[in-house]
């Protein structure tokens, strides 16, 4: 009996394993199961967030953003530069991408980028240092015009009317969004009761990429705004402890565009400016009686200083009220660092060649001797 008791204990205990085992490998599987359905749909979607994070940031954009990368930047930096400009999603995913396909090599410089541009078109970009993407057509607007050939180049070019233009860009709609998008660049200051046009020396002279046939208003002029707030960015810092405003750095630059020949100085010229300002002396510049005229003139005649306007610094001390053109990087820094000279007159002689002098009795020597039969 004995042994047969105990032949029955194993067969129970043996039946008992068999059914351990049984319950363990049904475990096993659906353990294995979940974790094989875990990790497909945990795959599933981490392809299709990858996938994503390197596709363009917005296909339709058209705003080309300014990117600067220093000379010895590395990938790390660069991608983190592109995500702070929104160009691209995802800095480290953007990095590895590179890395995977051996993109090391890019050039230092300024580009011009679109939230449109594939991850493969950035890199062809950064390494060439060209925007990879064709442009449809592009716009030049050459330094030291005014909103109204401004107005003109766009109706040329975009086959936007020029009344059309610029009914935009002076309506309050219109200020009131770029003022809120660019409170640094954009102040009060553009809305004050006698300024002519709000956006006068905001449009950043410059060529222009663009990637429609038809690009909207919204675009073209916020382009050009986001160029003028990318270039007075580095001056901010001096323009806070000078206690000035980017309104006046851009007024001031004006008058040095719009004073400025190809053989012209532009930080003597500002000296010059400068020097008047010091003393209280009017700036006495005919570009500003131009525009207080509202045309263009070859001859601005004696009649013509006595325009009552607040733009003419024959009647106005001090700077006008606000940019009377499109000032250029060379004019903005000859604001910035001026030569430091005694000079309080100036002309050009025929050739464009500019004349300073001390004193106004050498400046009419100068009128005499350079521009004598005008």
């Amino acid at each position: 009996m004995e042994n047969g008791s105990k032949k029955e204990v194993m067969l129970e205990r043996m039946l008992e394993k068999k059914k351990e085992v049984r319950v363990v490998r049904k475990i096993v599987f659906i353990i294995a199961s979940i974790l094989l359905f875990v990790g497909f749909i945990g795959g599933f979607f981490g392809y299709r967030y990858i996938k994503g994070a390197l596709q363009p940031v917005d296909p339709e954009s058209e705003e080309v953003i300014e990117v600067v990368i220093p000379i010895g930047s590395g990938v790390d930096t660069i991608a983190s530069e592109l995500q702070k400009k929104g160009i691209i999603k995802n800095a480290k995913l953007f990095k590895y991408y590179a890395k995977f396909n051996n993109e090391s090599q890019f050039q230092a410089g300024t580009y011009g980028l679109t939230k449109a541009m594939t991850p493969d078109e950035l890199i062809q970009s950064l390494k060439t240092g060209k925007v990879y993407r064709t442009p449809v057509f592009t716009m030049t607007i050459p330094e030291g015009l005014t909103v109204k050939q401004i107005a003109g180049i766009v109706e040329k070019k975009a086959g936007i009317p020029a009344d059309e233009f610029l009914t935009y860009i002076n309506s309050e709609a219109t200020i009131n969004r770029l003022m809120a998008k660019y409170p640094q660049l954009l102040t009060e200051e553009i809305q004050g009761k006698q300024i002519k046009f709000p956006l006068e020396g905001y449009l950043f002279p410059a060529t222009y990429p663009f990637y429609e046939e038809k690009p909207t208003l919204d675009s073209i002029v916020d382009t050009m705004v986001q160029a003028t707030a990318a270039n007075v960015a580095p001056y901010h810092d001096y323009l806070e402890t000078e206690g000035k405003s980017v309104h006046w750095l851009l007024t001031f630059a004006s008058l040095l565009e719009k004073e400025a020949t190809a053989k012209s100085d532009r930080e003597t010229i500002a000296s010059v400016f400068y020097n008047r300002m010091e003393i209280d002396m009017p700036l006495q510049t005919d570009p500003t009686v131009l525009y207080s005229l509202g045309e263009h003139k070859d001859r601005v005649l004696y009649a013509d200083l006595e325009i009552d306007d607040p733009y003419n610094t024959y009647k106005h001390k001090g700077l006008p009220p606000g940019p009377i053109a499109g000032a250029g990087k060379a004019s903005i820094e000859a604001v910035i660092d001026p030569s430091e000279t005694d000079y309080f007159y100036f002309l050009a002689d025929k050739t464009g060649t500019n004349h300073f002098t001390k004193s106004y009795e050498e400046h009419l020597k100068n009128r005499e001797l350079y521009l004598s039969g005008d």
